[in-house]
């Protein structure tokens, strides 16, 4: 008999060789119905994987991110075998599943898929599925799986990377494949199918390789889950930032300035501006000092951090100067740059903490076919700020930080997030800097702060920084896409190798710790989030217009600039519409700009020295006078604008 504890705690009996599916079976035959994965001692195993020993067993259904992953692992299977019979002599490479949905990247020869090819691979995958055919895994040796493969250089090359006696296939109906595991029973849970889209992909991400086409798709248990699934990408279509950035006149990219460089039109430029300001005015009530640094540095500042043994490769490449053997940097990151700050005076434990806070612009060579918008780009601005504190002040200045990226996500509409405590990998901890003692303290400091600040978190083994530990924000939006915005971090690495040092109580030199934190992540990548989950209907007191005034004729046009100046008076952001069109078009165009706000000028409007109000939207707010529209600016601000 083997013992098999469940998350609850509980421990049943089972004889050996018990499967995943036994156990389902013995909670609730209808609970077996719909188990599509497990996990066994934190490892992934198929739902009829023998359990040989005891341990912990968890089961997943569609309802579980991972219980998804097998499910979309194994619409992939089903992807592969479609194209290999419905093209012959394609040669599959990989097909992973990710966030929403699978891709298989396939060489198809002289075969071109376009959208027209959608409907057919359908139709062949949901035939397939139809067939019920269960996933069987089966171990080859390293020469059976290059004799399977002899005419796909691709398959070839990663099994000539396994160890013979570690090489698995994945069998359903007439289709096998190299596998590693996870899949859901059988094909018939498959019910319904998508392809989404094609693009090109290099092999193995190598621009120096092939290109293979990636077939995109997504597929569901329910027909109704697809349908949903696809109102949803319309919806995302319309809310895309690229699209509503230029509506917006928000930002633009030009060929000429260089990909992955946005520039800031007015309009965005203002809008940077308020968030800058939002969060500068929260840094100073927070005891935060402002401070600005070069856009380069010399290449030795990023060696002496370690960013260029991480990053080098993803950097610009080295700027040479006359001097011989003289190289700088396009800044990878700004803590180097804070660290020789600090380290340019001498400090008393009485003087710490010290937070250096900055607005600073850093870059990174993303590759081109990465780039996306504003949420993957080659410069961004980062909030960035680096707090220099004692032991015994770490777990307050931790929670500050905590408090302070709350009242950020509650200011701007942020309310579904789950924290992320990133812990390193303890079966890879050469991709680490700092001695196994710091990284213990860092990670217990972290999980003691989610803990005592009643965060919703979870612990990710392997997703920490390189230098330490981190709590990342999880953030739902409005179309339930989860995006990681604010960044907390712990650094017992970064004041070892800059020699940062501050003078104790005791009259010896001791190291400061470092805090890394960045709210808004970059002001880039922030706004593209915010503008998709507003759909650029921005919380008022954001918005860089709050009211536009639409005056019916160009004979009220002098009262239009009186409200123009009585609503400036009440700091409230409006302009006027001079434009020689008609009451109905501007309207229709001021609800395309997002202005929060249309007042109407007319006759009766100047007559009795008031305003007719409009939201954006359609509601009517009547004839009122300006004292009480800006009293309802006011009350609608304070409504989202949370106190610091």
């Amino acid at each position: 008999m083997i013992d098999i504890t469940l998350p609850d705690g509980s421990v049943k009996q089972f004889e050996k060789n018990a499967t995943p599916m036994d156990v389902a079976k013995s909670i609730s035959e209808g609970f077996a119905r719909n188990v599509i994965s497990a996990s066994f001692n934190g490892t992934t195993v198929e739902t009829v994987t023998p359990l040989t020993t005891d341990g912990s067993l968890v089961l997943y259904t569609w309802n579980n991110d991972e219980g998804k992953t097998a499910f979309w692992h194994s619409s992939a299977h089903v992807l592969a075998q479609a194209i290999e019979e419905l093209y012959s002599g394609a040669k599959l490479t990989i097909g992973p599943a990710i966030e929403n949905g699978f891709y298989y990247d396939v060489d198809f020869g002289d075969h071109v898929v376009s959208e027209k090819d959608f409907k057919a691979i359908e139709t062949k995958m949901i035939e397939i599925a139809r067939g019920k055919h269960e996933f069987k895994m089966r171990s080859a040796t390293k020469a059976e799986a290059l004799s399977l493969y002899s005419d796909n250089e691709f398959k070839t090359e990663l099994i000539e990377n396994l160890e013979d006696g570690t090489i698995t296939f994945c069998d359903h109906a007439t289709f096998t494949d190299l596998c590693r595991g996870g899949h859901i029973p059988n094909t018939g849970i498959i019910k319904a199918v998508k392809i989404l889209s094609v693009a090109g992909a290099y092999w193995r991400g190598n621009e120096n390789n092939p290109q293979l086409t990636r077939v995109y798709g997504i597929s569901f248990p329910k027909q109704k889950e697809l349908t949903a699934h696809l109102e949803l990408l319309e919806e995302a279509k319309k809310r895309d930032h690229r699209k509503l950035g230029k509506e917006l006149e928000l930002f633009t990219f030009s060929r000429k300035v260089g990909q992955g460089l946005p520039l800031w039109l007015p309009k965005g430029a203002a809008l940077r501006e308020r968030l800058e300001n939002f969060l500068k005015a929260a840094q100073k009530k927070a005891g935060y000092e402002m401070v600005v640094t070069p856009h380069i540095g010399q290449k030795e500042l990023y060696v002496t951090s370690g960013h260029y043994a991480k990053y080098g490769e993803d950097s610009f490449q080295p700027i040479h100067t006359p001097k011989e053997d003289e190289e700088f940097l396009l800044k990878p990151m700004n803590c180097p740059h804070h660290c020789e700050i600090y380290n340019s005076a001498q400090w008393s434990y009485k003087d710490l903490p010290k937070r250096y806070a900055e607005f600073g612009t850093v870059y990174r060579y993303e590759q081109s076919g990465e780039l996306h918008g504003l949420t993957r780009v080659r410069g961004f601005t980062q909030d960035d700020a680096h707090l220099f504190c004692t032991p015994d002040q770490l777990d307050e200045e931790f929670k500050n930080v905590i408090d302070l990226v709350l009242y950020v996500f509650g200011s701007l509409g942020f309310e579904n997030f789950t924290a992320q405590v990133s812990l390193r990998d303890p079966d890879n901890l050469e991709k680490y800097i700092g001695s196994n003692e710091n990284w213990e303290k860092a990670e217990k400091a972290i999980l003691n702060a989610a803990i005592d600040k009643g965060l919703n978190y979870v612990v990710e083994t392997g997703e920490a920084a390189f230098y330490g530990p981190k709590l990342d924000f999880m953030v739902k939006d409005a179309l339930g896409r989860r995006w990681q915005l604010g960044t907390i971090q712990v650094d017992y690495t970064l004041p070892e190798r800059f020699d940062l040092t501050y003078k104790g109580s005791d009259n010896e030199l001791h190291r400061p710790i470092m805090i890394h934190r960045a709210p808004f992540g970059s002001m880039e990548r922030f706004i593209a989030i915010l503008l998709e989950h507003t759909a650029g209907n921005f919380p008022l007191w954001l918005m860089p217009t709050q009211a536009v005034i639409l005056s019916i004729s160009e004979k009220y046009e002098k009262y239009s600039e009186k409200v123009l100046n009585l609503l400036e008076n009440h700091e409230i952001r409006a302009l006027v519409d001079h434009r020689n069109e008609t009451i109905g078009k501007k309207i229709r165009e001021s609800e395309m700009q997002k202005h929060p706000y249309m007042i109407i000028i007319g006759e009766q409007e100047e007559k009795e020295n008031k305003i007719t109000v409009r939201k954006h939207g359609g509601e009517d707010l009547g004839m009122i006078t300006i004292e009480r529209f800006s009293e309802i600016i006011k009350e609608e601000v304070s409504k989202t604008l949370k106190s610091f």
